[in-house]
């Protein structure tokens, strides 16, 4: 019987058990990304051209580990965490959620911090979370392919949960952007997971908002228009980097491709010395997360450069195509926040706050195409519910115009070129074997295999 079997209280136990220890690792994650971009701060603090060494020889390096110790750790961790959903083999899954890529991820995604680059945690920590539920089941040896899935949707949601204390949006982006739909057994689990999570986090972290706290709001008539705008640059923006990032994950054309594909070393110093550039350019803005600075224009203490959020765009793209491992919410909400700062300007009878929460609605929505997340997360974020129906409008509003741009979502069409290029790797494999052999039987001399 459900509630007195001691085997599946034992399930139980250790699945609650999995979603603290995910909670836990997420925190850790996040307070050591915070001392790897301190790191960095401090050692271009007054030193600024310190960062054109610095970043390309950490990228550089960042990218060598990745090829070379922990091949499969490239990339934010959504796109994989999808594909390994849609995939039935059980090796290729405990391939790509294995412990030592979620471990290398975490390592890598610190030194490309340590050295300047504009990538985010959040992506990672939902690969380490589904990596580390993943690994619970198979040291249970779960036996159903639906709770092992099941599984791996709760430790991504507690990783984002974690990641942002934000549980709802750990629900929501489980639901709307790794499973696309909502299964009864699955959302027992996630919930589950979410909540334990959300505990965890308080008790180590406290009640706290990630971007700080807003009570303002947006009145009806002119203050709407920046709906409007919001809506409409932020998915312009946004559909845009997903577009140069799909475009890029297909490979550069002509010789700069040839040139890439065979260098990539060099590549990734060279995105690195054009990332110390911006950042000098940006006085030092532009690297690392972008949290402080979101933080800072959601609270209405932000120093920044007018076009902080056309420089910080570029500093996202290049880290991305650098090849180093990292996310892209966090800088993508610094964006946002910095676009809606800018456009705050031209709305100067409604409150600047208001339009920077707008504004980081509307480009995140632009960018990952998934709307429901893109409001929940800023929403809970910032604790704004009087903001509830406009920063609701404004996703919807930017969603629709980036699909304009982009026509497939960012993170499902990552996946499945990941999925393809898994599965011709698994295939090259399988023929090594038959190709080897007929080296052999043709270096013997016997002249049956032409026929």
């Amino acid at each position: 019987m459900p509630l007195t079997s001691p085997r599946l209280w034992a399930r139980r136990i250790a699945f609650w058990a999995g979603a603290v220890l995910v909670s836990f690792v997420a925190i850790l994650f996040a307070r050591a990304a915070n001392e790897a971009q301190s790191l960095f701060n401090w050692a271009t603090n007054g030193r600024h051209w310190l960062a054109l060494l610095i970043a390309p020889a950490g990228l550089a390096a960042s990218v060598q580990l990745t090829r070379t110790i922990f091949p499969g750790a490239q990339g934010s961790g959504i796109p994989q965490v999808i594909a390994s959903l849609q995939l039935s083999d059980a090796k290729l899954i405990n391939q790509i959620l294995s412990l030592r890529i979620a471990i290398g991820k975490v390592l890598l995604t610190l030194l490309g911090l340590a050295s300047g680059a504009s990538t985010g945690r959040e992506g990672p920590t939902v690969q380490v979370g589904a990596s580390i539920m993943h690994a619970l089941g198979q040291t249970l040896r779960l036996p159903r392919v639906e709770t092992q899935r099941a599984l791996v949707l709760a430790g991504g949601a507690a990783g984002v949960a974690a990641a942002f204390n934000t549980p709802l949006a750990g629900v929501v982006f489980a639901i709307e952007e790794l499973s696309h739909d909502f299964e009864t057994r699955t959302s027992g689990m996630v919930l589950t997971a979410v909540i334990l999570g959300g505990i965890v986090t308080l008790a180590l972290s406290g009640n706290y908002t990630y971007f700080g706290v807003t009570s303002v709001s947006l009145p009806l008539g002119v203050g709407w228009t920046a709906v409007m705008f919001c809506g409409g640059i932020g998915g312009l923006l946004g559909g845009a980097f997903s577009q140069i990032l799909l475009s890029a994950s297909r490979g550069f054309p002509g010789y700069a491709g040839r040139w890439v594909a065979a260098h990539p070393i060099g590549f990734a110093a060279l995105c690195g010395l054009a990332l110390a550039i911006i950042g000098m350019l940006s006085g030092g803005a532009t690297f690392g997360t972008g949290y402080a600075q979101a933080s800072q224009l959601v609270e209405g203490n932000a120093r920044l450069p007018v076009v902080f959020f056309v420089l910080k765009f570029l500093a996202t793209v290049i880290s991305y195509l650098s090849g180093v491992p990292g996310g892209i919410f966090a800088p993508s909400l610094s964006v946002g926040a910095s676009l809606g700062s800018w456009l705050a300007h031209f709305f100067p009878h409604s409150p600047a706050r208001a339009i920077v929460l707008l504004g980081m609605a509307g480009y995140f929505a632009g960018v990952v195409q998934a709307p429901i997340t893109a409001f929940v997360i800023v929403l809970e974020m910032t604790a704004s519910q009087q903001m509830t129906i406009p920063v609701m409008a404004t996703s919807i509003l930017a969603f629709a115009v980036s699909r304009l741009i982009c026509r497939r979502p960012l993170y499902g069409t990552l996946a499945r070129s990941f999925l393809k290029q898994t599965e011709k790797e698994v295939h090259l494999k399988k023929d090594e074997p038959a190709n080897l052999s007929t080296e052999k039987r043709e270096a013997s001399g016997d002249s049956s295999i032409g026929h």
